[in-house]
């Protein structure tokens, strides 16, 4: 059975340099999409992966990163919006990093596909009328 999940790791800044996310691919056998990074040198990395393989693999890649000293934590926080308070002003479409907001070419309105959104809260900032909310 394969299984398939968002999750963040936070990588301590003696783990930056090191070739982990090849440890996961190579030793695990797992497929991963990169949603958010910032990793910079010597300094604490955040990195924001779907990942998805066999289940027994995936356990033990889990298993494998918090050994190596990264923290792992589910991706929880969900990005919703309030119909009802949107405007379809589309601010949200130019900030958006990963096209989660779709402008419908007819009638102009503004989609949110949440299936595509990754969190990062830039939407939040940006809505002038405060439409998008967090839940989690």
């Amino acid at each position: 059975m394969r299984i398939s999940k968002k999750i963040v790791l936070h990588f301590p800044p003696n783990l930056v340099d090191k070739p982990i996310i090849y440890h996961l691919v190579k030793d695990y056998d797992m497929e991963f999409n990169v949603l958010k990074a910032s990793v910079t040198p010597k300094e604490e990395g955040l990195l924001v992966l779907e990942l998805t393989g066999a289940r027994k693999a995936y356990d033990g890649a889990i298993r494998f990163l918090k050994e190596t000293g990264v923290e792992v934590q589910p991706l929880v926080k969900d990005i919703a919006r309030q119909e009802e308070r949107c405007t379809h002003c589309g601010a949200c479409v130019t900030i958006c990093p990963v096209n989660a907001f779709v402008v419908d070419p007819t009638t102009r309105r503004v989609d949110f596909v949440s299936d595509k959104c990754i969190a990062c809260d830039l939407c939040l900032r940006i809505c002038p009328v405060r439409a998008m909310e967090t839940r989690l």
